[in-house]
């Protein structure tokens, strides 16, 4: 039976390696806040900010799609059998990830699996029909890899995934079933990588549609598994980009718009992130002005946000500049394969990480209005238009951050799995009040998860969030138990999700796995072979996970989850 994990991060697993990166990890972090400009360092060590992967900080970026047509090498496939190139590709996919993974610090992502690697076999002169077995066997093997493998930094797994859906041909379509197929199949423990279902009309929406027989599929796949889950590219957001460009990267990630040109995610990264303690400020201005109007109080609370806003657009061009200004040895990987946008080797790292994203973010703000005004957002309609109003605020100075610096800034809406509880950790010695005595923030913008609120209500009250979180932002329903054989009941929330401008949608149920014979439900006993030894696994921000290894905030928000 696992024990818990006490760390940072729940994809950790201990080893010997990744004790000594850890040692050294922490050395780095506080050489980083040491040498940073202190009212960052005092921000960051208060908790009115959390500056996310500090060793990283100016030597690597966060996340990439790859562009993997780019420079794929086919030479090395040159003069084998065909059952050679199908093994040797997947093997050099998880290569890839492995060798990539340690040459930044987030998510990795492919924006079109299924398009791209329909491509390159048909380069290759391989087909799909005649060699179905061969495929089966090589996707479910790498599958099994991403979801078992802890080997980046000693410790942790990678942290993939795979959009698909948009091929209509034969063979994009068969790589997409394939994909989806194996997952199912491969175990009630196989919860990783993590896919990703496009849903756009004319390809896969409605009934009408080529591919929506996939969709039905993926649906069914989540109703076991909660994976895929859904970006959604006729959303509000989306509905004017090429969806074969949109990609999600790490849990949430979203690069779209390029003040340079290079519109869409692949071949571009998110470059670093910072989130900002939305709580804190809330709890400071009751503090401070308990007997302010409403109007006031949200008044005082923008101007709060924006002081430290501006530290931190400061903060992340010091990153973005030291990053730019990085050994450029330090990314062998993309050197090699060109994964890049941009030709670093021949532009400089400058050229290329103009193209990503500087992301201010933010957490807690339920909390925040409830702080504030008394009540929860969701349960008042004047509160949900303050809630949309901070937000709205939030974004219109990171569009005028964009104007002024010329980089990408977006507004991120953060999933917040170590800064969910530290926050919290940090304000209950500061300040009294309910919302930090469950000891979690809330991510994002979420609804608060023991709500109750039914799941269509909570898609159309969290859409217009959505909207102006273009950093990155997701919206989940909780589900009592897994909703196996109801694809169709999901496909409804999936299309009241698009109408209600949800960008990124996921689904969420408890899952108890026996680890004596495997059965799969929702049980503290296992019913059919009377075991106490279950293992649960739970989304904890964006991925999902074993709860045994949450951190702190995080087991206690999963333990108070209610279903929609």
């Amino acid at each position: 039976m696992v024990k818990q994990n006490k760390n940072d991060n729940a994809a950790n697993r201990k080893s010997y390696v990744g004790e000594i990166y850890n040692n050294g990890e922490k050395i780095n972090k506080k050489f980083v806040l040491d040498s940073i400009n202190p009212i960052w360092k005092k921000l960051h060590e208060e908790g009115y900010i959390h500056i996310h992967d500090l060793d990283a900080y100016g030597l690597t970026y966060n996340c990439l799609t790859f562009d993997i047509l780019n420079a794929f090498p086919y030479e090395r496939f040159k003069d084998l059998e065909t059952e050679e190139i199908i093994l040797m590709t997947f093997d050099f996919i998880k290569e890839l990830i492995a060798e990539v993974g340690n040459e930044q610090s987030g998510g990795m992502s492919f924006a079109n699996f299924d398009i791209d690697f329909a491509k390159i076999f048909t380069s290759l002169n391989v087909n799909y029909l005649g060699n179905e077995k061969i495929f089966r066997a090589a996707i479910k093997s790498m599958i099994i890899w991403f979801n078992d493998i802890h080997t980046r930094m000693g410790q942790t797994s990678y942290y993939v995934t795979f959009n698909v859906s948009l091929g209509t041909d034969g063979f994009a379509r068969f790589l997409t079933e394939t994909l989806i197929d194996s997952f199912y199949n491969a175990g009630e423990l196989i919860y990783k990588p993590n896919i990703v279902f496009k849903v756009h009309k004319g390809i896969n929406r409605f009934e009408s549609d080529p591919n929506y027989d996939l969709l039905l599929k993926s649906l069914n796949c989540t109703a076991k598994k909660m994976i895929p889950t859904y970006l959604l590219c006729d959303c509000e957001a989306d509905r004017n980009i090429d969806p074969y460009k949109l990609s999600i990267m790490g849990c949430r990630t979203r690069v779209v718009d390029d003040i340079y040109g290079c519109e869409g995610a692949i071949g571009r990264s998110n470059i670093d992130n910072t989130t900002i303690n939305l709580p804190r400020i809330a709890l400071e201005v009751m503090k401070d002005n308990p007997n302010l109007t409403d109007e006031e109080k949200l008044s005082k609370f923008k101007s709060s946000w924006l002081e430290i806003a501006k530290a931190v657009k400061d903060q992340l061009i010091d990153r973005f500049n030291k990053t730019c200004d990085s050994d450029i040895n330090l990314f062998p990987t993309n050197l090699q394969y060109k994964l890049m946008c941009e030709d670093i080797k021949v532009k400089g790292l400058k050229e290329q990480f103009k193209h990503g994203t500087l992301s201010i973010g933010y957490i807690g703000l339920t909390e925040t209005i409830e702080i504030l005004f008394g009540n929860k957002y969701w349960l008042d309609e004047k509160l949900r238009k303050y809630a949309l109003d901070i937000v709205s605020f939030m974004r219109k100075y990171l569009d005028e951050c964009k104007e002024e610096t010329k980089l990408n800034f977006s507004l991120l809406a953060t999933s917040g799995e170590l800064i969910s509880g530290r926050f919290c950790e940090i304000d209950s010695k500061l300040f009294d009040s309910k919302v930090i005595k469950k000891e979690y923030y809330t991510n994002s913008f979420h609804i608060d998860v023991d709500s109750k609120l039914p799941a269509y209500k909570k898609l159309q009250l969290e859409g217009p969030f959505h909207t102006y979180s273009n950093g990155g932002c997701i919206s989940y329903v909780e589900l009592g138990e897994a909703p196996l054989g109801n694809a169709i009941g999901l496909d409804e929330l999936v299309e009241i999700a698009v109408e209600s401008g949800v960008h990124y949608l996921g689904f969420n149920f408890p899952k108890d796995v026996c680890q004596e014979c495997g059965a799969a439900g929702t049980f503290d006993i296992c019913p059919n072979c009377g075991s106490r030894h279950i293992t649960r696994i739970r989304r904890v921000s964006g991925y999902l996970e074993i709860q045994d290894f949450f951190t702190k905030g995080k087991m206690k928000e999963s333990k108070n989850r209610k279903a929609n």
